[in-house]
């Protein structure tokens, strides 16, 4: 009993022993722990080395130094991104994605030494620079992701065979894709997007891959020849994405045989035909066709009750929206806008439960907006059509609703305080429409908007948002109302700001010198108003690009202060390569357009280039000299300073203005001549002069010898204008045969005779003659004094200016 009683404890012992070596994990080999620290001393850890991170939903997600706390004295197992193989101990996933990771990748890495990978994800990390020759001899490997990886070059032959998951998104690859990567058996999944440096090359026979490929991502890859018809054997395909690829014609027909299809993407590209064969995708989740060519009706949706996504922008669909869809409680967005689509927007589109964007721009629907049903909004806009009535209370109640775009449409009524519950609203655009009222003070305290923009409707009462310091305001545009009173105070606490447009309103107020103090603005538009008093400064409009005072009363003289803190003025940025624009955030949504004059022309920028600079300080009561500084403004391509009672000369500091394009300063008291150094001014495009007085020559030459003659009229001093110019003459009419009765057609003639003015003397010599006997014979001697002195003053000035002209005329004519 006793020996029983032995064996049963030693035979206890050792499976107590036996279970807890099974339950206690390998070590990880210290070979691959040296290999994975190796790796990690090959990089340095910045934040901004994965600026852009996202999960496979496509949301964005934060980055995280996952190898910070590598070190030999723990497990590697243990670590951060490390998976092990619960038996062996051996390396089996490696996770680094998002790591924060920057440096050079080495094709010797020592990464290439974990021989039991299957799961390798390295994506959105900054190896830039790096030529990576990947040793895929890691024969193990599934899944392997490199997404975001400067590859930057051919893509090598020796995948793993057993390989499910090949990740090359934005690769940089080059060449054309192996065939073998297409026949690889297991594969599931294959995404080579934003490789525009990859040739595609299907395969003309069924794939050894076709029954297993599940997800096939081909955005903006190079293709060759057509889709084959290898394609129809694609029966396990889910997910395709082909957008951006330069396919044309219509949709190929092997793409019809896919009717396990669960998401098609065939976006930019130059697809025709009609939609209707869209209903034999029953199965389809998300559809996205925009910006092709494609034509018919919205039909086919009543087939489609698992729809989430629908996306047919910018192509030729005409009619209304059928009216009698039901089953799409599903759909979530909905893009139809730059289409032909007209009449009323069905109910079923307002009663979608789970609706989140909506969007119908740039089409002629008409109507009424109806209230939704939905409570999870996030985006919607409606904006260009024929919409009216109110905005719906439904929109002002949305939890989640960042933007609300209604603007050129008829939409009518008051802007409710209630808008202010929109507590993730980044953008509020309700321009061209037909509201009335104030402005809700609430507006103000929103934390969240960026875009604000109320321009172009029946606004009235004085600005009542008090601008709170948490906002964070981008752009406002409340111009071509009937808004009255002062320029807010509290717009100082707008530190983000760089766009403001009030112009075309009715304020009254001194110049709101305090907006120099705005770190970011780069534009304000004050044209238009009953702002007054001089324009006296110290502030700095450090960054500001277009500045438009026009049309109010401001006075004294031109605010030299001010042109000397236009820093951004003082850079010529024509060749900075790729353009760029001010204030362009959410430009796919809002466009921040601009009206101004430029060229002798009212226009709208539907975009501002950050190169785009202009002054306009026309139609004011300046006074004084046009200060040199201004010569100083380099980038400057539009200065308009007409219509005030400026004096001086016209500055030759002017001719550094090499990118210069408009330039205006007509309607002044400017004398003087003009300076032949603006000359110069090879990019100038439209000169206007006039009605000023200006004496002497005009300058020959590069831009002068385009204008017209309207650049100079009204300037009584200035000669010298080429003959099929001269102040409107036909130069097919001999210059003898030109009259001179009148007298501003004598004052106009740069060649006039010395005979015809010695005659045109003498006969006013006889006529004052007649004039003395007449008035003498009358006994109205001090009357004809007077008269006597004023002939004789006229006659003596007519004829000195004549004979100064005369010289001024050879002078111009025959000069090189």
């Amino acid at each position: 009993m006793g020996c029983v009683k032995v064996v049963f404890f030693i035979l206890y012992t050792f499976l107590c022993q036996l279970a807890f070596a099974s339950s206690s994990p390998h070590l990880c080999p210290k070979d691959q722990a040296l290999a994975l620290l190796q790796f990690k001393h090959m990089f340095t850890i910045n934040p901004n080395a994965s600026d852009y991170c996202y999960d496979i939903t496509g949301q964005k997600i934060q980055s995280y130094p996952t190898t910070l706390f590598w070190n030999k004295s723990t497990d590697c197992c243990s670590w951060d991104g490390v998976h092990c193989d619960e038996t062996t101990g051996q390396v089996i996933e490696l996770n680094l994605s998002c790591s924060q990771l920057q440096g050079k990748f080495h094709s010797n890495s020592s990464l290439f030494q974990l021989f039991n990978l299957k799961r390798l994800d390295l994506s959105y990390n900054n190896f830039s620079g790096s030529l990576i020759s990947p040793k895929l001899n890691l024969t193990q490997l599934r899944e392997l992701r490199l997404n975001f990886v400067n590859i930057s070059s051919t893509l090598p032959l020796n995948f793993s065979s057993y390989l499910t998951t090949l990740g090359l998104l934005y690769t940089n690859l080059r060449g054309e894709l192996p065939e073998r990567v297409f026949h690889l058996s297991d594969l599931e999944s294959l995404d080579l997007s934003n490789n525009p440096q990859l040739t595609v090359r299907f395969p003309t026979t069924k794939w050894n891959s076709s029954a297993s490929l599940m997800q096939l991502y081909l955005y903006g890859v190079n293709f060759t020849g057509r889709i084959p018809e290898s394609f129809s054997h694609l029966t396990s395909l889910h997910e395709l994405d082909m957008s951006h690829s330069n396919l044309s014609g219509p949709i190929p027909k092997p793409l019809w045989n896919l009717t396990n299809i669960e998401s098609l993407f065939l976006d930019d590209n130059h697809l025709e035909g009609p939609i209707s064969q869209f209903s034999r995708f029953g199965k389809l989740r998300y559809l996205s066709l925009r910006n092709n060519n494609l034509d018919g009706r919205l039909e086919f949706l009543s087939s489609n009750n698992r729809l989430e996504l629908l996306d047919f922008s910018s192509n030729y669909l005409t009619g209304p929206i059928p009216t009698n869809v039901s089953g799409l409680q599903n759909l979530q967005r909905i893009y139809l806008s730059s289409n032909y689509l007209n009449g009323t927007i069905p109910s079923w589109i307002f009663f979608l439960p789970s609706l989140r964007e909506l969007d119908l721009n740039n089409n002629t629907f008409s109507g009424k907006i109806q209230e939704f049903k939905s409570k999870t909004l996030s985006i919607v806009t409606l904006k260009q059509n024929k919409l009216e009535g109110p905005i719906p209370k439904s929109l002002l109640n949305q939890q989640f609703l960042r933007a609300l775009l209604l603007s050129q449409n008829n939409i009518s009524g008051h802007i409710s305080s209630a808008i202010c519950n929109l507590k993730t609203l980044v953008i509020l655009d309700l321009k061209s429409n037909n509201l009335e009222g104030t402005i809700p003070q609430c507006l103000g305290e929103m934390s969240t908007v960026w875009i604000l923009d109320l321009s172009n409707n029946g606004l009235s009462g004085t600005i009542n948002p008090i601008f709170t310091i948490e906002n964070r305001f981008n752009i406002i545009k409340l111009n071509d109302n009937k808004l009255q009173g002062k320029v807010p105070s509290s717009l100082i606490n707008c530190e983000k700001l760089e766009f403001l447009d009030l112009s075309n309103n009715e304020l009254n107020d001194a110049f709101p010198k305090w907006l120099g103090d705005l770190p970011h603005l780069q534009i304000l538009n004050l044209r238009s108003n009953k702002l007054y008093g001089p324009i006296r400064t110290e502030n700095l409009f450090a960054q500001i690009r277009i500045i438009d005072l026009s049309s109010n009363g401001f006075s004294g003289d031109l605010p030299v202060n001010l042109f000397q803190n236009f820093q951004a003025m003082k850079t010529n940025g024509e060749n900075s390569g790729t353009p760029k624009y001010v204030a362009d955030i959410y430009s796919y949504y809002y466009k921040n357009s601009l009206k101004v004059t430029t060229k002798g022309l009212d226009q709208e920028l539907p975009r501002v280039l950050t190169t785009q600079i202009i002054i306009d300080l026309s139609r004011n009561r300046f006074e004084g000299c046009i200060p040199n500084i201004i010569g100083d403004l380099v980038g400057l391509r539009t200065l308009n300073l007409s219509h005030n009672v400026l004096e001086g000369h016209i500055p030759e500091s002017l001719q550094h203005l090499s990118v210069l394009e408009s330039l205006d300063l007509s309607s002044n008291k400017i004398g003087g001549e003009i300076s032949q150094q603006l000359l110069s001014l090879t990019s100038l495009e439209v000169l206007n002069l006039s009605h000023n007085h200006l004496v002497g020559c005009i300058p020959k030459g590069n831009q002068f010898n385009t204008f017209e003659n309207n650049s100079y009229q009204g300037n009584d001093g200035l000669r010298g204008l080429p003959p099929s110019r001269d102040f409107g003459r036909d130069d097919r009419v001999p210059q003898k045969t030109i009259p001179v009765e009148l007298d501003h057609e004598e004052e106009d003639s740069p060649m006039i005779s010395w005979q015809a003015v010695l005659m045109g003397y003498s006969c006013g010599l006889v006529i004052g003659l007649s004039v003395i006997y007449i008035m003498w014979s009358t006994q109205y001697p001090t009357w004809f004094s007077r008269m006597d002195l004023k002939l004789e003053h006229r006659i003596s000035t007519r004829m000195k200016r004549h004979k100064k002209r005369y010289k001024c005329a050879l002078t111009c004519r025959y000069s090189t």
